[in-house]
């Protein structure tokens, strides 16, 4: 298959088609002994699987029964959906970094708020102390003998 542009028409952006492949089940097996006589274990997609979430994923056989997994095609989708994912993570920074900034800009205010408090506090206190001895200096002025000058 050829990659350039200029063998392609019409090109338009993945955008939501390349979901489908969130679907797909990812598998772990061994060929039958006639086609891996090594019997690696293989990772890979059931193209049956596959043809169910998306057909335009698979190839076909002469017979028209499905074969393989256009694999070049998922990896198409699968770099679509990361980059989807990757300007998700970049715009949680972003609000992460707008939160932690608001958060310690409410953690300064309440600090301030609670030295005002904490001042406010000592100066009721001070005041209430001073009540009883303007009160007792209050009774005394009440019972003294008041002098009348005449003139």
């Amino acid at each position: 298959m050829q990659s350039s542009a200029r063998f392609k028409d019409p090109i338009k952006p993945m955008d939501k088609t390349s979901e489908a492949i969130l679907s797909l089940q990812s598998v772990k097996f061994r060929y039958k002994q006639e086609l891996d006589p090594d019997s690696v274990p293989q990772f890979r997609l059931v193209a049956e699987e596959v043809e169910k979430v998306n057909p335009d994923l698979v190839v076909r056989d002469a017979d028209g029964k499905v074969s393989t997994v256009r694999y070049e095609a998922v990896n198409a989708m699968l770099l679509n959906e990361f980059l989807k994912e990757h300007r998700k993570v970049q715009e949680q920074e972003v609000t992460i970094t707008e939160v932690k900034s608001a958060v310690a800009k409410q953690e300064a205010a309440l600090a301030q708020q609670q030295k005002e408090i904490k001042a406010l506090t000592a100066s009721l206190k001070e005041q209430a102390s001073q009540i009883p001895k303007t009160g007792a200096q209050l009774e005394l002025a009440k019972t003294r003998p008041q002098l009348v000058v005449n003139n």
